[in-house]
């Protein structure tokens, strides 16, 4: 039984995962904020696990609710006691000793664990990646190097937003660092120095060939693992750079071959998304002697569009722009390129630094298998912290030994053959009916709305509770989609006549 989803989030829409969580501090005998985050981070079998053996909070007058700055409103005792009474007694094995199973490399350099920041705000400055390094992180992409002038723009962040506050899409018009190369250099020495286990992966952008080259050969000489080369930021002022080059092969293989004339250290090439097919800039960037490919870079969007002010967000001065879209909403997207490129014959030997979309270590296991060998992570820790290492380490790590595997390294790609990018492989004689679990519906009827109004109306309402009429129902499965309750599953197999 693989780790399972047996609380939702929903459950826990209050809750605003606090900083140094007042319900942890008033709790004497558990860490509550802790197995909150579990919860939130998909990781509850490893969250019950780390929770004492006895259960406190069974005659508790719960403190920890008392203490929620959501006013008591986060059901904090159950929660815990869900944790201990449906979650761990399936929870099928103990907390790993060690993390050795998830030592990985990126193009030969080694990580003690997949996980890196990739290029952005997160990892712009000697204090950020040095306490991203202390929290539990492999390496840090640091932000963009250049020799340009950055002058940014504010506001330059937006969002498209849950039911719960929590960011679902993320919006921005960010550039390049905006230190002084000098300033990166020395904050590259102190890095290496203090950290020399942590990967440092340096990212530039050049506007011309010397460039490239030369940004390359001092990022090695200042302390970096390994270079990334930016081909797809979409927010450059200047024509030419960033993902213009990314949709030009040409560009691609010319700068990349400028970038690896002048350096010994692995050269990754960052694609931009925007563009209908990835393949031809990757193969582009093995003709020039890339190393690896990073992907995917922010998508162009436009979001929040003012109804008054008829100006889309963010509003600079009554003015915005094109910018850069991010965050759980894009992993689809970005699931599909880096398929993509796993799956290209001609790219078979080219690690895949994997990026866009991904809060959970089930998120990261999806990249893995889709053939990602290391991770890349922004828009999330923007939202939550360097803090989600803890749980995005503790889930794979618990995941790979509850499945006997190894090593990370030996399921990367591992789901690409069921990939196709043309459906004429599905099988469509088969009809697979939905099952109705009725000791947890709860009712709502929003299974039937759904089915009449987007299905085929195969299903009807008696006593509020939902019938189906199998000689309608074609098994697309919209019921399952909208249940709120989890209330259906998948039922009986009808053959096609």
């Amino acid at each position: 039984m693989l780790i399972k989803k047996v609380i939702n989030r929903s459950d826990m829409i209050s809750c605003v995962l606090c900083k140094d969580a007042p319900c942890s501090n008033s709790c004497p005998v558990m860490d509550p904020a802790g197995a909150l985050l579990g919860i939130w981070f998909d990781n509850q079998d490893v969250a019950a696990k780390k929770l004492p053996d006895k259960n406190a909070c069974v005659e508790c007058e719960a403190p920890c609710e008392s203490a929620c700055i959501s006013s008591g409103s986060v059901p904090i005792k159950r929660l815990i006691t869900d944790l201990y009474e449906k979650v761990r007694p399936s929870a099928e094995i103990d907390i790993p000793e060690n993390e050795e199973r998830m030592k990985c490399d990126l193009c030969g350099v080694p990580l003690e664990n997949p996980y890196l920041l990739s290029s952005s705000v997160v990892a712009s400055t000697y204090d950020m990646c040095a306490r991203a390094f202390e929290a539990g992180w492999a390496g840090a992409c640091f932000k963009t190097i250049s020799t340009l002038d950055i002058h940014e723009a504010s506001p330059r962040f937006s969002a498209i937003k849950g039911d719960n506050g929590s960011i679902l899409g993320f919006k921005n018009i960010e550039q390049l660092s905006d230190h002084s190369i000098a300033e990166n250099m020395d904050i590259f020495r102190r890095l290496k120095q203090n950290y020399p286990s942590k990967i440092i992966l340096a990212s530039i952008m050049g506007q011309d060939e010397a460039e490239w080259e030369s940004l390359a050969k001092l990022c090695e000489e200042n302390g970096a693992d390994a270079v990334e080369l930016n081909f797809s930021c979409p927010n450059m002022q200047e024509d030419g750079l960033g993902s213009d080059i990314g949709q030009v092969p040409e560009l691609v293989e010319r700068f990349t071959k400028a970038a690896k004339a002048s350096t010994t250290i692995p050269v990754l090439a960052k694609l931009t998304p925007n563009v209908a097919a990835m393949s031809p800039a990757a193969e582009a960037a093995l003709l020039g002697g890339a190393d690896g490919i990073a992907a995917i870079n922010t998508i162009k969007s436009i979001v929040g569009v003012s109804p008054y002010t008829y100006v889309s967000a963010p509003a600079v001065k009554g003015k915005s722009a094109v910018g850069g879209y991010s965050g759980n909403a894009v992993k689809p997207i970005a699931l599909r390129f880096i398929a993509e490129i796993g799956q290209n014959p001609a790219l078979k030997d080219m690690h895949i630094s994997g990026m866009g979309g991904i809060e959970t270590w089930r998120d990261a296991l999806e990249f893995i298998l889709m053939g990602a060998g290391s991770i890349q992570i922004t828009t999330a820790v923007m939202q939550y912290g360097y803090r989600i290492i803890d749980d995005l380490k503790a889930g794979l790590n618990y995941y790979l030994t509850q499945m006997g595997i190894r090593s990370v390294k030996d399921i990367i790609g591992a789901g690409l053959d069921s990939v196709s990018d043309t459906t004429d492989v599905l099988d469509r004689g088969t009809i697979l009916f939905p099952a109705f679990d009725l000791s947890k519906c709860n009712g709502c009827g929003r299974c039937v709305i759904s089915c009449n109004d987007g299905g085929h109306q195969a299903i009807r309402f008696d006593d509020r509770k939902p019938k189906l009429d199998g000689s309608k129902c074609v098994g697309c499965h919209l019921c399952r989609l909208v249940c709120p309750e989890d209330a259906i599953a998948i039922g009986k197999k009808r053959v096609r006549v």
